[in-house]
């Protein structure tokens, strides 16, 4: 399967571009899976310290307008998050996108930080702590939006379910690329996936871009970088599904009855 990660901007200008830019590469090189950053499109809420009803409504309108434009994209499959409202409570929601079936959504981030850089629960309500594995084709995946790629008790959950990727869009900063590399390469080695994730990039640093393609075994696929800010591998999924023998992901298997 043809995977691609990104980073991306939210400033209008650079977005446009850099949009223009990524369908070009997704339809060049018939990109089957498209992971998008976290909240994309989107100015970064969580930066301010209280919640502004004006500012999320205008969120939700500019993330549906660009949600509109996936197709551009000649995906099979998008993957990315989304602000949602439900009654009275603000959410950060993943979705899946196909030509088919349009937005579903997934789950909505449970795990939110509070601090200077990311007032998150300020901004989000909390999702359910659940995990569960949704398919986009043939690829079983699991969604760990951003700061959720730290709860590795679900990527060894992952290691005694059917899926072959952690999907993980982020919105990280530059100053943290390093460990949270590392993070990746420990969340596919524990979970026997594949690791795949996108990252938001401003001109600050506050997002510091960096999408990563990580292999079942640790091995570094594909990253982005300022000079190449799409990659797309081809994965093998039964590579994935043969790491569940191995070492360690065998010693999360529930026993034989």
């Amino acid at each position: 399967m043809k995977v691609t990660v990104c980073e991306l901007p939210h400033e209008l200008d650079a977005l446009e571009a850099a949009w223009s830019a990524l369908c070009d590469h997704t339809g060049a090189e018939a990109s089957e899976l498209v992971v998008l950053p976290e909240f994309v499109f989107v100015e970064p809420l969580w930066l301010l310290d209280r919640f502004d009803a004006v500012a999320w409504s205008h969120a939700e309108a500019v993330a549906d307008h660009w949600l509109q434009r996936l197709p551009e994209l000649r995906a099979g499959y998008v993957v990315g998050t989304r602000p949602v409202t439900a009654g009275d409570k603000h959410y950060n929601e993943g979705f899946l996108w196909s030509p088919g079936g349009g937005i579903v959504p997934l789950r909505r981030k449970f795990y939110l930080p509070d601090q200077n850089g990311g007032f998150e629960a300020r901004w989000f309500d909390r999702g359910t702590a659940d995990f569960p594995v949704y398919a986009a084709g043939e690829l079983s995946f699991g969604l760990n939006i951003c700061t959720e790629l730290w709860a590795l008790d679900s990527c060894r959950a992952y290691a005694s379910t059917d899926a072959t990727a952690i999907i993980a869009p982020r919105a990280t900063s530059a100053t943290t690329t390093g460990k949270w590399l590392s993070l990746g390469t420990v969340a596919a080695v524990t979970s026997g996936c594949y690791c795949l994730s996108s990252n938001r990039v401003q001109s600050d640093g506050a997002c510091g871009g960096v999408g990563w393609i990580i292999e079942p075994d640790g091995a570094l696929l594909a990253r982005t970088s300022s000079i190449e800010r799409f990659c797309t591998r081809e994965i093998e999924l039964e590579r994935s599904r043969r790491a569940r023998t191995t070492y360690p992901r065998y010693v999360f298997m529930p026993p034989a009855a």
